[in-house]
């Protein structure tokens, strides 16, 4: 309960969990309240011994998690998550060829018509957050197995999507990617 260490942890990973829960909440006021119900739990938690010893990063991703899916799930005043824009800048991306441009429109329109919730929360912690398989996994409470097919899903969607013009994994990660940074 060092007030310092969890100044460093908060500063360290709010950005980021901010960025998870505005791709997924209607607004930006209610991202920051998940983000701030996220500290408040693990400051709850280190405060009766609890709380992780190690990978800090997955355990308050999967508090976001948590929270998210209940304001998706519960709330009368929120949007559906399949028409919440995943991608609040999906404007034209600088430095992108009007190819990349064309497929990023297409992958952004099946990732909003075509995927489930579960494969859109798959991408988005893969390939936007960088979180590994085993990471994902815990984070959405899910088996690795159950993780590796769900992202196999959406990716198959997307290249279907894609028409095929797009072949490698790591194509769709570029795409997923350059959306959420544009």
């Amino acid at each position: 309960m060092n007030r310092d260490a969890l100044t460093e942890i908060f500063d360290l990973y709010a950005p980021a969990l901010y960025k998870y829960a505005f791709r997924l909440c209607p607004s930006a006021v209610r991202a920051d309240q998940i983000v701030g119900a996220v500290f408040t739990r693990l400051s709850d938690e280190f405060s009766v011994g609890l709380g992780p010893r190690a990978n800090l990063r997955p355990h308050l991703f999967e508090i976001a998690h948590r929270l998210v899916m209940d304001e998706i799930h519960y709330s009368s005043r929120v949007k559906k998550l399949d028409s919440v824009d995943l991608w609040r800048n999906e404007g034209p991306v600088a430095g992108l060829s009007a190819r990349d441009r064309k497929l990023i429109e297409i992958v952004l329109r099946a990732i909003r018509n075509e995927l489930t919730e579960d494969q859109r929360h798959v991408l988005i912690l893969r390939f936007i957050e960088d979180f590994s398989v085993k990471e994902t996994a815990l984070i959405l409470g899910k088996s690795v197995s159950n993780v590796k097919v769900i992202q196999n899903r959406a990716i198959t969607t997307l290249r279907r999507a894609l028409d095929y013009k797009v072949v490698e994994t790591r194509d769709i990660s570029f795409l997923i990617r350059s959306m959420a940074h544009a």
